[in-house]
This record gives C-alpha cells, structure tokens and sequence, in this order.
C-alpha cells in the first residue's frame, strides 16, 4: 500500500553503517510514497534507526521514545518504528515497555518495511529480528537518482564472527556476510554519476570481505580505481587478523585509495586482549602497523581503545599507553568500558568507575597530544581538500584532505564537490584551516 504525499523522518544513532541503512530505508519507503522531512514535528512515520554501542543504548533509545509521546497523542495515525541494533537486541520487549511503537525490524530486514507499515494498518505491531535467508540488498529498492553529496558510505559487509568479550555485533548483526562485487560497484557507479567523488566502503569487519567468488577488500578496491570519476577510495572498520599482505599493499600501490586506516586495537596488554579474545597481541599489531607504514609511510592511523575492562591492572594499563607512545595515532576513539548484556564480558567483575574514568582520562590526554601534533605536521603544506559543504562561517567552505583532516577555507560553495589545493596556515584540534591555491 502507498502513502502518496506523506513525509518520513529518521533519526539515525552511531555508526556510518546506520547512516547507510537509513539512507536505504528512506529510499525503499519513498517508492511507497514517503518524501523525507528533517523533522519529527510533521512527519506521518517516525523511525528511530539505534546502535548498540555505547552505554546504556537502550534506555537512551527508550527516552527518546518517551518524548515522541506528544506527536503521538495529537496525531494517532503518526506511525512511530524502532530499527537497527537496539530492535535486534530487544525485539518485542520494546512492545511491552513502549506501548506508541507501532514496530520493530532488526538490521537484516529492512527490506521487509512497507509490508510491515501495511500491516500496522491493520492494527498489527509487527516485529521482525529474523535473519533471512534473502539478502535484504536484493529486495531494497534502487534509491531515486537524486544528486548526492560529494563523500558517500557504500556497504560492502556486515556481521561478524570475531566475537569479541565486549561486542554486540555477532548477537545484533549476525555472521560475516559480503556483498557480491558486481552488485557494489554497479552501485557505486550509480553514486558517482549522481556526484559522488568519495567513497568509504563500510563493514562491521570490512577487511574480512570476501564475496562469493572470492574477490578480496584490495581487489574490490582495484575495481573501483577504475570507474571515472571517482577520486577517493577509503574502508572502516577492521580487524588487525584481517589486515592481509594484498591490502596492505594497497595502500602503497593504489593513488586512489587515501592513506588514512582506522585500525582499532583496544588494549596495548596481551593479558586483557586474550580476555577480550582479541585473538592478537600487542607485538603482532605492532609489527603489523610497521608493514603498512612501509607501505605507505605517511599513513594516518586511528584506532579504537577501552580503558577498565574487567581484570585491568595498572600494569596492563600502562601497556596500552606504551602501545599509543609507540605507534603515535592521528586520531582515535576511546571509551571507558562498560557491560553489553548478552556478551561474555557482561558476568564478568566489573571495575570502580572512578578506576575507569581515571584511566580514560589519562589516556585521552595522551592521545589528544598526538592528535594536536599531527594536526600541526600539516601547517604549511599544500593539500588536496574534498569540499563537502559550507563551512561554519559565513563565505567559509569545509572538506576533506586525504588524511581525514577537516580543513575550512575560505572561498565560495560553488566550490562544494570539487577537489581543491589549499595550503594549511593554522590548525585547530579538530580542524585545519587554509587558503585556496587553485581548483583544479
């Protein structure tokens, strides 16, 4: 059943692979009439697309629901649906506990949405957190041929099979799957006639993609150098045991792909990864990190760190900031831990918050430092600056460089979709700025 003329709104939580999927959810319900809105206040359907990550996700996603209530009370046909991980992980709970939520599909089955929509018009309250054996890439529509922004997010896989101590994602998003390449590169063909110049190819476990005729993440990367147009190449996020001899060279061998690698290690201490069954220590990501530095030298690296994990000493700590001493990170995220019910971690002795917050802060310290001093590296150089949209001020412009840099400069938007050369004359913690040299 159609809904001619009503509007749609997605908030969308975390990671890039939601912002993906809710960019295909609004593209497999406009052929069911829906138009996108950018607020809740107007819309006829509301769905909260969630993330499992962080701490507390699910309360926070069930406060968000509560402040819906209003909508719901003035217009009782506004259609409210809890997607992504949260609904994987809770399933009909949320029913139960949030009585205006008229659905709630996991990640896997998105393509199922309009038949769902048509039965809350029946008065059902569907829930669907199956796996299917269907490919949901198969059945959601092609999005409308619409110009796109310069930078888009393409996903190639999703899943995981690491299972690691503290991880949802094996529970919420289920088993390694990949994408068949031809179906990923007629996509981003698609992408790059609508104006896209920059792709990141996302997974939960990107560099674990293999498709079903075994093409690997570099040979993916190799095809897509080759179509027209698109200039810029990037990949998140990995596992250190998937970082393959054929992807690292890449990296030295393939100009389109950006050197930029987000590499998340978690601890710097060989007691905590067993525990996390990281299934690597912090020798070999060391060693590994040399090869990819070998390959590319002037590689960007990011990574991902918990502080805390259950059984953490101050000796093990101080091997994690040993690790960051030693590979010197552009940037990175870092979290003090905290329990996922379901994962084999969450049974486990948690440490005092105070012991955790102490040592994140420490160590974000540490990393901030390094982040400042590459920020600083780039003053003075010529960059080539993806332009992505207006910049905070007025006449002021905001891209990319190729090291995931933020940099604003000042110029005109008509710039916005190009590749510009700027020279970098300042730098902020979190943003370059710069003049333009030409726009070539």
């Amino acid at each position: 059943m159609s809904a001619p003329g009503k509007k749609l709104f997605v908030k969308t939580y975390g990671c890039q692979m939601n912002v993906y999927d809710s960019e295909r959810m609004a593209s497999a319900l406009a052929t069911q009439g829906y138009e996108a809105t950018d607020t809740a206040d107007d819309a006829d359907l509301i769905l909260l697309n969630t993330c499992h990550i962080r701490e507390k996700a699910a309360e926070k996603v069930y406060s968000d629901i509560g402040r819906l209530r209003p909508l719901k009370a003035a217009r009782p046909d506004l259609r409210i649906g809890v997607t992504g991980c949260v609904a994987q992980a809770e399933g009909g709970e949320i029913l139960r506990r949030a009585p205006l939520v008229d659905l709630v599909v996991g990640p896997q089955a998105y393509h199922r949405l309009p038949a769902m929509l048509d039965r809350t018009g029946a008065g059902e309250r569907p829930v669907d957190t199956e796996f299917p054996p269907e490919d949901k890439f198969d059945h959601l529509p092609e999005a409308p041929r619409a110009r796109r922004a310069p930078a888009a997010f393409l996903t190639v896989q999703e899943g995981c099979d690491k299972f690691c101590a503290f991880c949802v994602v094996p529970y919420t998003r289920g088993a390694e799957v990949s994408r068949p390449a031809g179906r990923i590169l007629a996509e981003a063909r698609d992408l790059v006639a609508r104006g896209v110049v920059e792709i990141t190819l996302l997974g939960q476990n990107v560099n674990a993609y293999r498709d079903e005729n075994g093409e690997t993440l570099a040979g993916l990367i190799a095809s897509l150098a080759k179509i027209e147009g698109l200039a810029r190449i990037r990949y998140t996020t990995s596992h250190p045991n998937d970082m393959s001899d054929d992807l690292i060279a890449a990296h030295g061998q393939e100009p389109k792909l950006m050197p930029f690698l987000h590499l998340p290690v978690q601890s710097g201490s060989d007691r905590i990864l067993k525990a996390m069954n990281r299934r690597h220590g912090a020798e070999q990501y060391l060693r590994l990190i040399e090869r990819i530095r070998a390959a590319r030298p002037d590689i960007a690296l990011s990574g991902d760190f918990i502080t805390g994990f259950p059984g953490e000493t101050d000796g093990d700590f101080a091997d994690t900031l040993a690790l960051v001493e030693a590979v010197n990170y552009a940037q990175a995220f870092s979290f003090a831990y905290s329990p996922r019910p379901g994962t084999p971690a969450a049974g486990r002795e948690d440490l005092p918050q105070t012991v955790k917050s102490e040592r994140l802060q420490r160590l974000q310290d540490l990393l901030g430092r390094q982040q400042a001093a590459f920020q600083e590296t780039m003053i003075g150089r010529d960059l080539p600056v993806l332009i992505e949209k207006r910049g905070r001020e007025p006449g002021q412009i905001a891209g990319k460089s190729p090291y995931l840099n933020a940099v604003q400069i000042d110029a005109g938007a008509e710039l916005i979709g190009r590749i510009v050369r700027a020279r970098v004359t300042a730098a902020g913690r979190n943003s370059l700025f710069g003049e333009l040299l030409d726009a070539a």
